[in-house]
């Protein structure tokens, strides 16, 4: 038997991180996503966003990847959303987002951290936290 836990925590925006998540329904939408998850084998700890991102703590099991985890999460979200006409207007995710590991012993400071966004980015905005995501992860920006 193989024993995997690796956690990563992952964050995607809407495209042109537009603020669709609007605060009436975001529970809504965060809760289906842990919901569907939990239905496809995805082992999700918390997700939480704001207005126009969503971050996700899981783990991967041995037969998963990350690209394959967050494409089943968030096309499946969005296309529920749209179905059932969750948003006032149609749920479209940008196709780029973070994705990091995280340490077992940190994984619950990241879970209080996805659990405090309304909170966090009362204080911090979006473009702040990006670049603080790019900075601390070493992550080099190429354009073009």
């Amino acid at each position: 038997m193989s024993f995997v836990k690796i956690w990563i925590h992952a964050v995607w925006t809407t495209k042109n991180r537009k603020p669709l998540l609007i605060k009436e329904k975001r529970q809504q939408i965060f809760e289906h996503i842990h919901q569907n998850a939990v239905e496809k084998g995805i082992l999700i700890e918390e997700v939480n966003g704001f207005d126009n991102h969503v971050h996700c703590l899981f783990r991967l099991k041995n037969d998963q990847n990350i690209k394959t985890v967050i494409q089943l999460i968030k096309g499946e979200c969005s296309f529920w959303a749209n179905k059932h006409n969750i948003l006032p207007e149609k749920l479209v995710w940008q196709k780029e987002y973070f994705a990091v590991s995280v340490s077992e012993s940190i994984a619950p400071k990241v879970k209080a951290y996805i659990e405090n966004q309304e909170q966090h980015h009362a204080k911090v905005s979006w473009q702040e936290e990006y670049n603080s995501f790019i900075s601390n992860y070493g992550f080099k920006i190429i354009k073009g």
